[in-house]
């Protein structure tokens, strides 16, 4: 919703579901925020590990 609006957005990995499908959270901020919202997914990532490598 907050893109459509022209907010910027970013989403980054949130783990894993109990089927196995990864989930991902969105963080949303104000109008030419972007710097921060890349610092705090960048943190985010770093902080939980959620990413994983895909199994090809």
């Amino acid at each position: 919703m907050s893109a459509r609006a022209g907010y910027p957005t970013i989403a980054v990995p949130a783990g894993i579901q109990d089927s196995g499908r990864p989930f991902g959270i969105t963080f949303a901020g104000m109008a030419f925020s972007e710097p921060t919202l890349i610092r705090l997914a960048y943190a985010y990532e770093q902080r939980t590990k959620h990413r994983r490598k895909p199994v090809l």
